[in-house]
C-alpha cells in the first residue's frame, strides 16, 4: 500500500465536518443502528499496551495539525466501556471483547488483531548483575504473596550463579482495569491450579498481599524504577524503555526464555494455526521451545457500521496502513512482536467487511 496522504485526510476531514452539519439520512436497509458521529476527527481509546505503537502509526499515515486520528491510552477496561457507550470511533483492547461485552454494542463489532506484545516480569535488583530465571511455580508464587524474599532457597535454586539480596520481594501491580493484567493473569490461571482457583483472570483481580500499584503499563515501570527489590508486569516495550532488567521465564517446555522479537513471534506461529473466525485468539501458555511464555494480542475494535464514510474512509486507510509491511516493522521497532501474514490478511479481510 502506498502512503498515507496529508492532502487526502484534510479533504476527508473537511467532508467529515460538512456532512456531520448536513446530516446523514440515508438508509441502508440493515437491522443493527449505526454508530454514532463523534467530533472532526477520528478519536480512540483504550490500551496503554500498544498506545506508543498507535501513535507512531498516527505519526506516520496520519500527519496533521491537528491530527486528523487521535487515541488515548486509558487502559483497556475504560477503552471497551466507552466504545460500548459509542462515545469514541474505535476502541482497543489486549483483552478481547467478551460474548456479553459484544451483545451491548448496537452497530456491532469488528475486532481486528492489529499487534501482539509480551508481558514481562521486570525488577529492581541492582546487585544482581546476571539474568534472573523464575521456574513457573516460582513467579506464581511471588504474585501469590508465598514467596516474600529475594534470596528464598526455591529462587536461589533456580540462580546459582547469581548473588541473591536477603531483601523484601515488592509487587507492582496495575490498579486500572488493564488488558495487561488480563494477559498476566490469564496465563497464571492456566499454568497453576492455586491461582485459578484464588485470584482467578480479569482485566483487573486483588493480587495477595500488600502490593504496590500504579495506573497504566508506565505508572507500573516507572515505580518498578524507583523502588529497589521490586518486581512487576509490564509490557515489554515499556521495560526496554526504561531499561529495566527483565526476568527470563520457564515457558511450557521447561526452558528459560528471554523476552525478544523472535521468541514472542515463535509462540504466535505455534498457534496461528488455531486462530477462530472471530479473530479472538487467546495464548495463555504455548507450545514449542523456543516460545516465550506470555504473549497477548492487541485488538483494535471497530463497528460494523459507521454513519459517515468519509470517516470510515480515514479509519480504514489508518487501520490497514497499521497492519501493512510498513507498520508492522514499526511495531517491531518498538518492541512489539509483527504479526505474521496469514493474521494480517485475516485482520485486513475483516477491516473490507465494514460499512
Amino acid at each position: 500500500m502506498g502512503r498515507f496522504k496529508p492532502v487526502a485526510v484534510i479533504s476527508a476531514v473537511m467532508a467529515v465536518l460538512s456532512l456531520a452539519a448536513c446530516g446523514d439520512s440515508a438508509q441502508t436497509g440493515e437491522s443493527r443502528p449505526p454508530a454514532p458521529v463523534s467530533a472532526e476527527t477520528v478519536v480512540g481509546a483504550g490500551a496503554t499496551f500498544p498506545e506508543p505503537l498507535y501513535q507512531r502509526w498516527i505519526k506516520e499515515f496520519a500527519p496533521g495539525e491537528p491530527a486528523p486520528v487521535r487515541y488515548y491510552g486509558v487502559g483497556s477496561g475504560e477503552g471497551v466501556t466507552r466504545f460500548i457507550a459509542g462515545t469514541v470511533d474505535f476502541g482497543a483492547s489486549d483483552a478481547a471483547m467478551t460474548d456479553r461485552e459484544l451483545q451491548q454494542v448496537t452497530a456491532g463489532t469488528v475486532m481486528v488483531p492489529a499487534t501482539a506484545g509480551m508481558v514481562v516480569l521486570a525488577y529492581n535488583l541492582p546487585q544482581v548483575t546476571g539474568p534472573l530465571r523464575l521456574p513457573r511455580d516460582v513467579y506464581v508464587d511471588i504474585f501469590l504473596g508465598k514467596l516474600t524474599e529475594w534470596n528464598d532457597p526455591r529462587i536461589v535454586q533456580a540462580n546459582p550463579d547469581l548473588s541473591l539480596p536477603r531483601k523484601t520481594i515488592q509487587v507492582v501491580t496495575r490498579r486500572d482495569g488493564s488488558g495487561t493484567t488480563y494477559a498476566f493473569t490469564n496465563h497464571l490461571t492456566e499454568i497453576s491450579a492455586a491461582w485459578r482457583q484464588g485470584p482467578g483472570t480479569g482485566k483487573k483481580v486483588d493480587f495477595p498481599g500488600g502490593a504496590i500499584t500504579a495506573a497504566g503499563n508506565t505508572g507500573v515501570a516507572q515505580m518498578i524504577k524507583i523502588s529497589e527489590g521490586a518486581i512487576g508486569y509490564v509490557e515489554y516495550g515499556f521495560a526496554r524503555r526504561l531499561d529495566l532488567p527483565v526476568v527470563a521465564l520457564q515457558n511450557r517446555a521447561g526452558a528459560y526464555v528471554e523476552p525478544s522479537p523472535e521468541t514472542g513471534s515463535a509462540a504466535i506461529d505455534a498457534a496461528t494455526g488455531t486462530m477462530p473466525e472471530n479473530l479472538r485468539l487467546f495464548l495463555p501458555d504455548p507450545e514449542g521451545k523456543d516460545s516465550y511464555p506470555i504473549v497477548s494480542m492487541s485488538w483494535l475494535l471497530l463497528y460494523e457500521r459507521y454513519t459517515d464514510s468519509e470517516k470510515l474512509a480515514l479509519l480504514r486507510h489508518w487501520v490497514n496502513q497499521g497492519l501493512s509491511s510498513r507498520g508492522q516493522q514499526l511495531a517491531r521497532e518498538l518492541g512489539y512482536i509483527p504479526l505474521p501474514d496469514s493474521i494480517v490478511q485475516k485482520a485486513m479481510d475483516a477491516v473490507a467487511k465494514i460499512q
